[in-house]
């Protein structure tokens, strides 16, 4: 699969954008897990047309996590493409168009999943934005608003037509949210109109290997997006290209190989931020992990990790954690 002349090879497996997720340390952890590529948190195209330093800091890349993308969103086409042009000069290999977030801070404004209601405006923007930039431009969204107004197909074709180099759908409408399971149904009716020449990237509820495995070949993606089901679990990418490759699953590593893997995402995370505010961003991770997952009576243990404060206290409790053996 080729983004402009991105080569990323055949089923490419990326780490789909995660506000307060994808920072530059999960971008690099999932990298040396296979990732083949990845994707910068939300920049508001407001905020960094006004220099607000946050926003700003997230453009930072580095050449390690390469091929990176940076996705913008907003809801005024102005301040897109200006906010388009700020991005190309932190050189990210790819610039990503947000109209699938959800949110109500962002879809209840008009932006990301917003602009599903604004389709011209969505046209208009995409445009704007692909003429501003010389750096391939792709698009990430959902099937549509909800359930009376899936419209992907036809809005494929649209998008292609303002010169974006691929896209990413997630399976769920706007009013989904996250919840129910995500329908792949119209991805595949997507990537199998005769009418696209672009990649399209299939995203939702991808959570096992086998399950990438069973997608790529049912619906006939170029490329699979992964979200959720990497927070705490950044090892996927390394089960998933495994099991393309061979067919054949992972053989599972020591309980103790998983949990430094997150104590390394601990550490990454206060390295970046400060001890605080470090640990506060990581137990989203902690709470996320399936490694803890069927150990008896871990609810105590689970809610003194995500009180804890210091390194010393957090590491102290997960080093004291017997994993769980079935019989």
């Amino acid at each position: 699969m080729k983004i402009g002349e991105i080569d990323l090879g055949e089923k490419p497996v990326l780490l789909a954008p995660m506000e307060d997720v994808t920072d530059i340390a999960f971008r690099l952890m999932c990298k040396r897990f296979g990732a083949d590529m990845v994707y910068t948190e939300f920049v508001s195209s407001d905020a960094l047309i006004r220099h607000v330093n946050k926003t700003q800091q997230k453009l930072t890349v580095s050449e390690e996590e390469r091929p990176v993308a940076i996705q913008i969103y907003g809801k005024e086409a102005d301040a897109m493409e200006e906010a388009a042009r700020i991005c190309e000069m932190a050189r990210p290999d790819v610039l990503d168009i947000n109209f699938g977030c959800p949110v109500k801070k962002v879809a209840g404004k008009g932006a990301g999943a917003g602009m599903l209601r604004n389709i011209p405006l969505m046209l208009e923007i995409t445009k704007r934005v692909v003429q501003a930039v010389q750096i391939p431009v792709t698009v990430k969204t959902r099937l549509g608003w909800d359930e009376n107004n899936k419209i992907i197909v036809d809005l494929a074709e649209q998008l292609q037509d303002c010169g974006i180099k691929a896209l990413s759908i997630h399976g769920r409408t706007r009013s989904q949210m996250y919840t129910g399971e995500a329908d792949w149904s119209l991805i595949g009716e997507v990537k199998n109109n005769a009418r696209m020449h672009i990649p399209i990237i299939g995203n939702g509820d991808i959570t096992s290997a086998e399950k990438a495995a069973e997608y790529f070949d049912r619906y006939g993606v170029d490329g699979i997006m992964i979200g959720r089901g990497s927070i705490g679990r950044p090892w996927i990418f390394r089960e998933v290209k495994h099991f393309l490759q061979t067919a054949t699953p992972l053989s599972a590593e020591s309980f103790e190989w998983y949990l430094n893997i997150l104590k390394q995402q601990v550490l990454d995370s206060v390295e970046r931020l400060d001890e605080r505010r470090g640990i506060l961003h990581i137990r989203r991770h902690l709470a996320a992990t399936p490694l803890f997952k069927g150990i008896p009576d871990f609810k105590p243990t689970r809610i003194a990790m995500l009180r804890a404060e210091t390194v010393a206290d957090l590491f102290r409790i997960m080093d004291a954690i017997t994993p769980y053996k079935e019989s």
